[in-house]
């Protein structure tokens, strides 16, 4: 690499202050603009640290990196491995979503470290299909709720992994508390929120600051050495997020919480109109603000729609010349992956409560109310197509599907689309990936996809072929 010209040659490394910049993450605002939350070098250090030495992750280890570096996650993945002389296993970006490509990048580099949101770790130990993953020694699971099943699931691919569930905030450096899960309580809903990491600290408080009895619900605040340094360029939201009591700094975290009488934290949601949606913390207002402003949306309304298998992000819109392909492809222009609804329904008009605005539970039980099956809707034809239908019906619990009908629109998310691709595989001995799915998605056009990788002409009558074994 050459020098610039004029540039004089540094005698040796520059070494920041613990207290300078480390980096900014975005997290979604309420007023549909981003706010940069500021992180130092102490904050990032203080948690990586405390996670490497509690868990024993040295020079040997090695991650799979995920997440997407504009998440906190990737903060460990990157950092926590390479400062304790680790590995870290990028992943192509056209895999980022693809959980066969993970299991098998897992078996292949001996990966010992997961470091993701519970759903993608369901998703990895759906796609591996009870196929054993030794080499995973310590898998942290973070920033949504962590199934019952999850810990019984990972041993049945690693009899030596540690499932541990950790929580916290953007703006106290990625983690603040974990809790390993070495046995699940029959009496649990969820696994429980767990104890501060060293140098951190909680409190549960009411409106006025007042510290909660046990049991008794309340705001989460976390204190100690990862607070951020606050919103980049806004002194004004850090001063109402960041108070100082008593000579102490906190960060009011906007969720809520209660103590056990163990010391022990329990997450009980959010106090406000976000959401966290495999580990990302999302503003409804910010996505609905950015749906107004595309064009021809008059009227827009976002919320979570809460599945056995999984939480989603969906939206519906009114206005003219709109269908939901074209108003999701917008605002994905727009707006990170993450903000883009699943769903989007496009409506003639808003249900409206007295007050005159949005009824908000009036919207989500009529657009999630099975609608009826189009009249004349063609049924599957042939051997292909009516055995990716019943898989589908089966996995979506839905009574009938067309041949026009959408994987998508009919309820699928990326979970079922890994569910789905181990059925085919075991089916039809074809290995679909989750961008074929969402680049094709309705039953033709899977049954057509499947049918050419096997070979099969374009009679529909025409016996399906499989891989000697497979059934």
């Amino acid at each position: 690499m050459g020098v610039a010209v004029g540039a004089v040659p540094l005698a040796e490394p520059v070494v920041p202050s613990v207290g300078d910049l480390a980096y900014v993450i975005f997290t979604s605002g309420s007023t549909g603009e981003p706010k940069g939350v500021e992180i130092s070098h102490a904050a990032a250090s203080n948690t990586i640290s405390a996670v490497n030495a509690r868990f024993g992750v040295g020079s040997g280890d090695c991650v799979l990196a995920v997440s997407a570096l504009d998440f906190d996650l990737s903060v460990y993945d990157v950092f926590g491995l390479l400062s304790v002389g680790g590995q870290v296993v990028t992943v192509a970006e056209g895999e980022r979503r693809e959980a066969a490509v993970w299991a098998r990048l897992v078996r292949a580099h001996g990966v010992t470290v997961w470091n993701t949101v519970p759903a993608l770790l369901d998703m990895v130990l759906t796609a591996a299909d009870s196929v054993a993953l030794p080499s995973l020694l310590v898998v942290l699971v973070s920033g949504d709720w962590v199934g019952l099943d999850l810990k019984d699931r990972l041993a049945g691919v690693s009899s030596r992994a540690r499932l541990v569930a950790l929580g916290g905030a953007t703006e106290a450096a990625i983690w603040s508390n974990a809790f390993e899960v070495e046995r699940v309580d029959p009496e649990w809903v969820s696994i429980p929120y767990g104890l501060p990491l060293p140098n951190q600290c909680y409190r549960v408080v009411d409106g006025q600051g007042r510290d909660r009895p046990d049991w008794v619900p309340g705001e989460l605040w976390i204190g100690g050495g990862g607070g951020a340094r606050g919103y980049r360029n806004d002194p004004e939201r850090t001063a109402k997020c960041f108070p100082v009591v008593e000579g102490r700094r906190w960060y009011r975290t906007g969720d809520q919480g209660r103590y056990h009488p163990d010391g022990i934290l329990e997450f009980l949601g959010r106090t406000d109109h976000q959401v966290k949606i495999r580990g990302h913390r999302i503003e409804l207002g910010e996505i609905e603000t950015r749906l107004r402003e595309l064009p021809g949306v008059a009227h827009a309304a976002a919320w979570v729609e809460t599945t056995p298998s999984a939480k989603r992000l969906v939206a519906a819109v009114t206005g003219t010349g709109l269908t939901p392909e074209r108003v999701r492809a917008g605002l994905a222009d727009d707006v990170p992956g993450y903000m883009v609804p699943e769903h989007v329904r496009v409506l003639d008009s808003m249900p409206l409560n007295a007050n005159g605005k949005i009824d908000r539970a009036a919207l989500a039980r009529a657009a999630t109310a099975q609608a009826p099956p189009p009249t004349g809707a063609a049924a599957p034809r042939g051997a292909t197509e009516q055995a990716v239908a019943e898989i589908w019906q089966e996995l979506l619990e839905v009574p009938e599907v067309s041949r026009d009908a959408g994987f998508f629109e009919l309820g699928g998310d990326s979970l079922t689309a890994i569910r789905v691709v181990q059925r085919l595989i075991r089916r039809f001995g074809v290995e679909l990936t989750l961008r074929q799915l969402l680049d094709r998605s309705t039953l033709t056009q899977v049954a057509a996809l499947i049918d050419e990788l096997t070979g099969v002409t374009d009679d529909h009558d025409a016996p399906v072929r499989l891989e000697e074994g497979v059934l």
